[in-house]
Parts: C-alpha cells; structure tokens; sequence
C-alpha cells in the first residue's frame, strides 16, 4: 500500500510514524507514506493555502489551486482515490477500514481552518471521512488515525493475524476480557475455563463475553452484528439479567 498525505504541518507525523506498528510496516515493505506539504505547491512567493471565505464569516478557507496542483502532481494520469479528512465525512469506523485497506494506493488531504474550497469536495475528492462527531483542529490528527487503522489490516503488519480478526468491532462485537499472568493477582483470579485448556468452553465463554459486554456498553453494535439464533436467545436472556 502508498499513502499520500497532503498537510500544512508535516512534522506532525514524525513520532507517531516512527514508532509501534506503523513503524515496522514501513521497515517490512508493507507501507510507504509520503507526506507533502501544501504550501509547495502554491505558485505567489509568500505561499499563500487559505483566503477569506466568499459572502464574509469567520475563519479563512483552503485555497482551490494549491490542493488541485499536489493532488494532480502526485496522481499523474492515475485514478488515485482522494479522500478528504473533515467533520462533514462519512463516518470512519472498522468497515470503512476494512474497506480501504483494499487500496493498493490513495490521496488524503488534511482539511483546515474553515474547511475547504467547495470546488474541491466537487472535482477533486472521492470520499470524505470523519473520525468522530466533534471538532479537531485540522485534518493531522484524523489522517494518523484512519493511517493506523488501516496498516493494521495488512497482512504481516501484526505479530499474529488472529490479532484483526478478534479485535473490538472487527466481528460486530465488543472484544472479549483478557488475561495474563500471574494467576491470582491481589486475591482477583483468572477465570478457570481459561485455564481448562478446553479450547471449546474457552471460546464459548469468550464469546459469550464478547456478547455481555457489548449489551452492557454498545447495544447499538448488535443491530448490525452477525448472531446465530442461539447468539439472539442468549442476548434476550442477558437482557432480562441486567433489568
């Protein structure tokens, strides 16, 4: 995979993309990220991004020119996706990592100030993305996130593959408890179907905690989740356990 990040403050990406997992993508040939600054590709000599927004308001807008010109830059003749990080986007959650971690190579622009020129969401962007209903200061923070969520997903990118598939949300549902050692830690004890070696009972108790926590703090995932009818008679149960 490439990604292409256009910025105005590239040194923001310096420690979290020189650590942890992202890191070691980049060390196996999983990932390039390439960072461009906007400013760059400005044509006037003071390298001006942003400028008042027409019919007045607060705030100052990206310019149109400068993202036109990086992004065709960087593209040449290929049809990159080019996706605009922005509160007004479309939701980032597990699918959408999942379903861009199918590109082999995409385009995200860091949106600032008020946002940017509408002629750029128009002609120029194929997808927006929000991390979140609330308000960063630009777009830098949001592009490292979906960057992480998305490296995860490669192949070889994590120490197991079983680790993406049993993440929170990468099955609908909330992770399962963990433990590790030592057994008994401040008189709390590890639940002893984890120690059966039971490999059935240890993975019907797993999920079974995977669904009671889910009712218990997101009940909103099981709507989209894919349950047995077993799974749904267990959730009517636990539901009359918690009332």
């Amino acid at each position: 995979m490439k990604i292409h990040i256009l910025t105005l403050f590239s040194d923001m990406f310096t420690g979290p993309f020189s650590e942890s997992i992202i890191k070691r993508a980049i060390d196996r040939g999983l990932v390039t990220i390439a960072i461009y600054n906007i400013r760059d590709y400005t044509s006037d000599k003071h390298h001006v991004v942003d400028d008042s927004p027409y019919g007045g308001g607060p705030g100052m807008v990206l310019k149109p020119e400068p993202l036109f010109a990086a992004v065709e830059a960087i593209r040449g003749e290929a049809e990159l996706p080019v996706i605009l990080l922005t509160p007004q986007g479309r939701l980032f959650n597990q699918r959408a990592a999942e379903e861009l971690s199918h590109y082999e190579e995409m385009i995200l622009i860091c949106g600032h100030y008020e946002g940017v020129d509408e002629r750029v969401r128009e002609h120029l962007v194929t997808d927006e993305i929000s991390i979140g209903d609330y308000i960063l200061s630009g777009g830098e923070l949001a592009a490292m996130v979906v960057v992480d969520a998305l490296v995860r997903q490669l192949p070889g990118a994590l120490g197991s593959e079983e680790s993406v598939e049993e993440d929170s949300h990468a099955t609908g549902l909330l992770e399962y408890p963990q433990y590790t050692r030592p057994q008994s830690f401040r008189g709390w004890e590890v639940p002893e179907v984890l120690l059966s070696g039971n490999h059935a009972a240890i993975a019907r108790w797993r999920r079974e905690q995977s669904l009671r926590r889910t009712i218990k703090r997101r009940p909103d995932l099981l709507e989209r989740a894919a349950l047995s009818d077993e799974e749904r008679r267990v959730i009517k149960r636990m539901e009359r356990e918690e009332d």
